[in-house]
């Protein structure tokens, strides 16, 4: 069995910003709100008490609004900012250890080979070639000229840009940029891989190609990955695992399913309430006990969408569930796919008659 890679930690993280953030650290953690300390003090609480468990070779999304601390939050990974009080754990060479107390030396050695970077508005150098761009990394550690063009010209061919190699970026659509500074953090094949908002500036269908792309080479390169978002399609879409701040708090973390099918509180429910739940609840969440039955065998993983499509395909009603190894584990009917996804319409009035499940469950998907 492959060995799980170590996650990052964060335990208890604050950061106040404003001039005496250590005598403001107290006032906050005796229960003064964020407008409070803006108004009566002149500081702004940026994160307050986060604590996340971010899986090690999975891709963690942190999502929210405006102001909601998300961008403040990765910050704290490579300690770009520094926290007024927690602690920031990272595995290194097997051992979890404390961005937070990293001197001088070992932060810079931490950043150069630990993480990389893509950032929301490209942050290419406009007077280097792609191939300049995308090997400057290794440059800066000092790697052979050879060796850090092989690398470097490897990951321009893996996100779809060979041929490009000696075009400059004001020469390349939005898309194509960020597919540079997307093989730049690869070609450092650093562990972690820090997103910030890196799909935000680009148009939907580029920016749902760029999704595509790092679900694809995720597949391959088993980065831990941390994706900050506001958009809960994109969330979904990408994430393993979903915290979702508010005013520099963790309103509710988990996965997809957790957060779509159970919102912690009403501003939760207000971001999942048009959810298409087809395309997040899983066919073992939602099956039932039963012997096998006549009819399609369905991944336990799959999608209700996909498992509604399927039966739709095949004319049946109901499915078998199956573990990765073919396993029965249960069955699911079109009448289930069906109601599960009644909650996420506002009005009854949309709901389809069930008199033909196959038909109205794949036409609801869309």
């Amino acid at each position: 069995m492959a060995e799980v890679a170590a996650g990052i930690r964060i335990r208890q993280l604050y950061k106040i910003f404003g001039p005496r953030p250590g005598p403001m650290l107290e006032l906050v953690r005796q229960g003064m709100s964020k407008q409070e300390l803006r108004d009566r003090h002149g500081h702004v609480l940026g994160l307050k008490d986060i604590s996340i468990d971010m899986p090690g070779g999975g891709i963690q999304v942190v999502m929210g609004l405006s102001g909601s601390g998300k961008s403040t939050l990765i910050r704290h990974i490579n300690r770009l900012i520094d926290p007024t009080a927690g602690e920031v754990l990272v595995p290194v060479n097997g051992q979890d250890v404390d961005v937070v107390k990293m001197n001088h030396r070992e932060l810079l050695q931490f950043r150069r080979e630990q993480t990389a970077m893509v950032f929301q508005k490209f942050a290419l150098f406009p007077h280097f070639t792609v191939l300049e761009n995308v090997q400057y990394g290794l440059q800066v550690q000092a790697v052979p000229a050879r060796q850090r063009r092989e690398q470097a010209v490897r990951w321009i061919e893996r996100v779809g840009l060979k041929g490009y190699e000696d075009h400059y970026p004001n020469q390349l659509s939005g898309g194509m940029q960020q597919r540079v500074g997307l093989a730049r953090a690869l070609t450092n094949d650093a562990p972690i891989l820090l997103m910030d908002e890196a799909f935000s500036a680009l148009d939907p269908l580029i920016r749902s190609d760029m999704q595509s792309v790092l679900l694809d080479l995720q597949q391959e390169i088993g980065k831990t990955i941390v994706f900050i978002t506001h958009d809960l399609d994109e969330a979904l879409r990408l994430g393993d695992r979903i915290a979702i701040l508010r005013d520099g708090e963790v309103v509710q973390q988990g996965t997809g399913q957790q957060i779509v099918l159970r919102p912690a509180d009403d501003y939760i429910a207000s971001f999942v309430r048009d959810v298409n739940r087809g395309r997040v609840i899983r066919c073992r969440t939602l099956m039932t006990e039963g012997a096998p039955v006549q009819g399609p065998a369905v991944d336990g993983g799959m999608v209700i969408e996909e498992a509604a499509r399927l039966l739709n395909a095949e004319g049946g009603k109901v499915a078998n569930v199956v573990n990765a190894r073919g396993r029965h584990l249960g069955v699911l009917t079109m009448d289930d796919i069906i109601g599960a996804m009644v909650p996420a319409r506002e009005s009854a009035a949309e709901v389809p008659s069930v008199g033909n499940g196959t038909q109205a469950a794949v036409a609801w998907a869309h």
